[in-house]
């Protein structure tokens, strides 16, 4: 699987992608650091990666244009550490199936993970 490491979160997140057999970049390696969210999102979507961040807009952008990706990993509750943010991102690569990430925004405390499948819709 394949994903876009957004600034907010360590490029140390690359080595735990790697170390489950997964590949990434991170948004500043690739030239990305000062890209909207809206670019990022559309760089994951045209290269089928999910972006992983700690940024709030992502949802909220994905649930306006009622896409179903890119898969997208948020990390709320705070700020963590690079040791806790890696060791939050193992347990997800752990416990959520690949094909699950990539059509769905899993966010992630350190006490859970919660998912929920794209498209994001409005329910009356």
């Amino acid at each position: 699987m394949r994903f876009l490491l957004d600034m907010p979160v360590s490029a140390l997140l690359l080595d735990v992608l790697q170390a489950h057999g997964h590949e990434g970049v991170h948004a500043f390696r690739i030239g990305r650091d000062r890209a909207p969210d809206d670019e990022l999102l559309e760089i994951a979507r045209r290269e089928s990666r999910v972006v992983i961040t700690a940024d709030l807009d992502f949802p909220r952008l994905m649930a306006l244009s009622l896409a179903d990706g890119p898969g997208l990993i948020l990390f709320r509750g705070g700020n963590y550490s690079d040791s806790e943010m890696c060791d939050l991102l193992s347990r997800v690569l752990r416990k959520v199936p690949p094909e699950t990430l990539e059509r769905s925004i899993c966010v992630v405390d350190k006490k859970r993970i919660r998912v929920t499948r794209l498209p994001l819709t409005h329910k009356p």
